[in-house]
């Protein structure tokens, strides 16, 4: 069910099913699998693949550029692996030229409020409960 009120870019390689909620923002170069339900005004930026599954809640950030002086506009991506639960205003930024990626695996539950920084590595069934701790 995709939303009338959310923006959609036509490059963004969207599975049938997915729930998208009032005032989400999908950027080109972004890929969501089945089953995923992303709630209001979550941002998904180019660069963002996203598994089955997965629940995004509001106020989410995925794939923005890093915080990182030394970037430079290289292509590089943010994956989020199936069953894995973003809860409110997380933020993930995508990698830079050094890894090229920062990924989440499997059936992972990112607390409010966490930044997931460029370059990291967050394995399969990890819980964090507080801010900052993904890369550790």
């Amino acid at each position: 069910m995709k939303q009338p009120l959310a923006y959609i870019h036509p490059e963004a390689k969207i599975a049938s099913n997915v729930v998208i909620e009032p005032f989400v923002t999908i950027d080109k170069n972004v890929v969501i699998g089945e089953g995923t339900h992303i709630g209001s005004n979550v941002t998904i930026m180019e660069g963002a693949r996203i598994g089955k599954n997965c629940k995004i809640f509001p106020g989410a950030v995925i794939s923005a550029i890093p915080q990182d002086l030394k970037f430079k506009g290289e292509d590089s991506l943010a994956i989020i692996g199936d069953n894995t639960t973003l809860r409110e205003c997380v933020t993930v930024n995508r990698g830079t030229a050094s890894k090229g990626s920062t990924s989440i695996g499997d059936n992972c539950l990112i607390m409010a409020y966490c930044h997931i920084a460029h370059d990291c590595t967050v394995g399969n069934k990890c819980h964090y409960v507080e801010c900052n701790t993904a890369c550790r």
